[in-house]
C-alpha cells in the first residue's frame, strides 16, 4: 500500500511539472505573439504615416508647381536705352523734322550750327558683312543706326544673334519692315496703309521674339523712301498716330545704284552726298553681297571725323 502511494504521489508530481511546463509554454506564447503584434502594428503606423506624409508632400510640391510662376521671356536688350537715356543718340522725331523742312527748302529747326553724321544700314543683318561693319564700328567708337528687316533676322541662328549683337554694341534697331517687297507694300505705286502697317507689325513681333518681349522701336525707314511712292499723307497721319518717326536721308554712298562700286568709290559719293550737310543721314547698306560698303567704311567715318562731324545714331 505504501508503494501505490509513492506511485500516485510521483505521478501527480509528474502531472504537476507538465501542467507547469504548458502553462509556461502557453504564457510565452502568449507574450510573444503581443510582442510580434505590437511590433506588426507600430510598422503599419510608421509605414502609414510614411506613406501620408508623402502624399503629403506630393500635393504641395504639386501645388508648390501650380503656384510658381512660369518663366518669361528674358530679355536680351536690358542695357538698350532710349533717345533721352542715350547720349549717343538723337531722337527719331527730331531727325525726321529735320530732314522734312530741309526738303521744302527751309531752314530746319535744328539747325545749330553742330555737325552730326548718322550713319545708317539697310536691309541686314547679313551673315557676311554685317559682322565686319560692327568690327570697325567698334574699333572706331562710333555709333549707328540698323534699319533691319524681319525677312533677314529670321534666315538663321547666326543672323538673329548678330541683332542681339547690334544691340550690346549700342546700336540702334530700326524697322524697315518684314518683307521688303514693293509689290505688297505699294501696290500700283501707292503705299496700302494695311499692307505697311502689317509689314511693319510683323517685324515688330519678330524684334520681341529676338530681342524680348518688351523691345520697342518706332524708328522705321521706308523700302525705297517715302519720297518715291504715292499715298504719302495717308500713311503719315497713320503713323502719327501710332507714335512712329520715319527716316528718310540727305547723303549717301550709292551702293545700291546704279554699277557696282568699288570701297573707293562708294567714300567719294559719300564725300560728294555731304558736302554743305550740317546735319548728314548717310544711307548705306549691310545686305549679303554688300562687301565694298563694309571695305569703305573706315575711309567713311575717318573723312567725316576730319570734317568735324560728330557720330550719332537715331532712336
Amino acid at each position: 500500500m505504501s508503494n501505490n502511494v509513492n506511485y500516485r504521489r510521483r505521478r501527480d508530481g509528474k502531472n504537476k511539472k507538465k501542467k507547469i511546463i504548458l502553462f509556461s509554454s502557453i504564457v510565452l506564447v502568449v507574450i510573444v505573439s503581443g510582442m510580434l503584434s505590437a511590433k506588426y502594428i507600430h510598422s503599419k503606423s510608421i509605414n502609414a504615416d510614411a506613406s501620408e506624409r508623402t502624399n503629403n508632400n506630393e500635393i504641395i510640391n504639386e501645388n508648390k508647381v501650380d503656384a510658381a510662376p512660369k518663366e518669361e521671356l528674358k530679355l536680351d536688350n536690358s542695357g538698350y536705352l532710349t533717345a533721352e537715356e542715350d547720349p549717343n543718340a538723337d531722337s527719331a522725331a527730331f531727325v525726321e523734322k529735320y530732314l522734312y523742312e530741309q526738303s521744302l527748302g527751309k531752314m530746319p529747326e535744328g539747325a545749330d550750327g553742330h555737325k552730326v553724321a548718322y550713319l545708317t544700314f539697310d536691309d541686314g543683318p547679313s551673315e557676311s558683312v554685317t559682322p565686319e561693319v560692327l568690327k570697325v564700328l567698334k574699333e572706331k567708337d562710333v555709333k549707328a543706326t540698323f534699319f533691319t528687316l524681319g525677312k533677314s533676322i529670321n534666315e538663321s541662328d547666326r543672323t538673329k544673334e548678330l541683332l542681339k549683337e547690334i544691340v550690346k554694341d549700342g546700336h540702334a534697331v530700326a524697322s524697315h519692315t518684314y518683307s521688303h517687297d514693293y509689290k505688297y507694300l505699294y501696290p500700283h505705286r501707292t503705299v496700302s496703309i494695311e499692307n505697311f502697317m502689317g509689314d511693319i507689325e510683323k517685324n515688330n513681333e519678330t524684334f520681341r521674339q529676338v530681342l524680348g518681349k518688351d523691345f520697342v522701336t518706332k524708328t522705321i525707314r521706308f523700302p525705297g523712301g517715302l519720297m518715291s511712292w504715292n499715298g504719302q499723307d495717308a500713311i503719315k497721319e497713320k503713323l502719327q498716330e501710332g507714335g512712329y518717326s520715319y527716316i528718310e536721308w540727305n547723303a549717301l554712298s550709292k551702293d545700291a545704284e546704279g554699277k557696282t562700286k568699288v570701297a573707293s568709290e562708294l567714300l567719294e559719293e559719300v564725300k560728294k552726298s555731304v558736302a554743305g550737310r550740317e546735319k548728314a543721314v548717310i544711307l548705306m547698306h549691310d545686305a549679303s553681297g554688300k562687301d565694298e560698303t563694309a571695305k569703305a567704311l573706315p575711309g567713311v567715318i575717318d573723312y567725316l571725323r576730319e570734317q568735324g562731324y560728330e557720330f550719332k545714331s537715331i532712336k
